[in-house]
């Protein structure tokens, strides 16, 4: 009982740094056509923001990995809460560059800023999950796990409304700020907060955690084809998920879409990453192993509670096109069966179908076909994950951060969309992650299944 006590507030500390963690990553979206517009720069320029961010999270996974693989693991020698605390202050000092990159209107310094940015996000991709699952009892860590990513869809959820305000609103609106100089204030609020985060967590009276599983030398994970075709799957995951949020208020802005500006345009990014929060509670509920009744009553809940808030913060219109996509992951969701293979093939083929749909259609169809994918993007990460280290054995550490190290598609797939933007047009240009959700697809219906030797 004691012990539950002394964790409430370390663990509501490290779901707060979750909130920030997925705030912070969303945050590139607005950064995006913001950049664009100060630089004036074309797509594949734009989409550098992306390649500099998530091109850290394969520098610096690569560099753990080769360090861990040749000298032991080092969050297990300096502890998981020091780890976090490393995390933290690299990332805080990535945001604070931000301040003298505008001040010397510098888009190389903007990039550089955001690459430091990524390495703290790392090293808190490494850590935080794992130390989150061991605050408390080891039969409620998935619960733990889950409010952890659920705020961190929250975060993703609302940056695009608040920093969308701050940036393209109220601080481009200040008498004498030159826009380049608009992202200033927000980051320097952002780095105070990382700060914050940081010291309550050094002074939080966390348990220590050491791990006595053995660091396989060499690449021996990669004898598993189920775990080579998932890190393909992962690097196309995200590089699609964040290809799409990323382009999307310039793709909302095409007179032939919406003609929308910036501080209009993004509230529909809201909606599309606030479609991972509402599958990732749906999944949780639909993947679990509670009873088929609750299972059901619960995973129907999720979606009317959404279309209420919506209802009451955009209106009915919004709320019934909305619906549509609600009913669509229901249906997803019991074609899947529970199932972690079956749910990604089911959700891949609905997210190719809608992008089709987008590319070969206009106006408001073309545009809402494009967000609601959000919520088909949910419960890829975690399916293919899991999927991935199944059957590794002793080599699942290993396996683990190949996987992470992955992410390094969010740096490029931007990038390559960027380049089909400016080759083809915007609203041609999601042919790009169309092939992701494809290759995706046929990982959920055959290159899961692990091979025995």
């Amino acid at each position: 009982m004691d012990e539950k006590k002394n964790y409430t507030v370390p663990l509501v500390v490290m779901t707060t740094l979750f909130f920030m963690w997925g705030f912070l990553t969303v945050m590139n979206d607005i950064l995006i056509p913001h950049l664009k517009k100060v630089f004036e720069l074309n797509y594949f320029q734009a989409m550098l923001v992306q390649f500099a961010f998530f091109g850290a999270y394969f520098v610096g996974s690569l560099i753990y990995f080769i360090i861990s693989s040749t000298t032991g693991d080092p969050i297990n020698k300096i502890g998981y809460k020091n780890g976090i605390i490393l995390g933290i202050f690299i990332a805080a000092i990535g945001t604070l560059l931000f301040y003298p990159a505008a001040e010397f209107s510098s888009y190389v310094f903007f990039l550089t800023a955001l690459f430091i940015l990524g390495l703290g996000f790392t090293m808190l991709q490494i850590a935080a999950n794992p130390y989150v699952a061991i605050l408390g009892e080891e039969k409620t860590a998935a619960s733990r796990l889950n409010l952890a990513q659920a705020l961190n869809s929250v975060g993703t959820t609302i940056a695009p409304l608040v920093g969308g305000f701050l940036i393209f609103t109220y601080f481009a609106n200040k008498s004498g700020i030159a826009e380049a100089q608009a992202v200033k204030i927000p980051y320097m609020i952002f780095t105070g907060v990382l700060v914050l985060l940081g010291v309550l967590i050094l002074v939080s009276k966390l348990p220590r955690f050491t791990s006595d599983v053995v660091i396989e030398k060499g690449a021996g994970a990669l004898k598993y084809p189920q775990l080579v075709f998932g890190i393909i799957a992962i690097f196309l995951y995200v590089g699609a998920e964040v290809s799409i949020g990323s382009i999307m208020i310039n793709f909302i802005g095409l007179p032939e879409i919406a003609g929308l500006k910036e501080e209009s345009a993004k509230e529909f990014v809201s909606f599309y990453w606030g479609g991972l929060m509402i599958g990732r509670f749906m999944g949780s509920i639909s993947l679990s192993n509670m009873k088929k009744n609750n299972k059901l009553f619960l995973t129907l809940l999720v979606p009317v509670i959404a279309f209420l808030i919506i209802l009451y913060l955009k209106g009915i219109d919004t709320a019934l096109i909305y619906s549509i996509f609600l009913v669509l992951s229901l249906t997803a969701f019991y074609i899947g069966k529970s199932l972690p293979a079956r749910t990604t093939f089911i959700f891949s083929l609905f997210a190719v179908t809608l992008l089709i749909i987008s590319i070969f259609t206009s106006g408001y169809v073309a545009m809402w076909t494009v967000i609601g994918i959000g919520i088909f993007n949910s419960v890829m990460w975690s399916n293919i994950f899991t999927l991935s280290i199944s059957g590794l054995g002793r080599h699942t550490s290993q396996g683990s951060s190949l996987l992470v190290m992955a992410i390094l598609g969010g740096a490029v797939l931007p990038v390559l969309q960027g380049a089909a933007a400016d080759a083809f047009g915007v609203h041609n240009s999601f042919f790009v992650p169309i092939l992701s959700y494809v290759y995706i697809a046929i990982y959920g219906l055959k290159l899961y299944k692990p091979k025995h030797t």
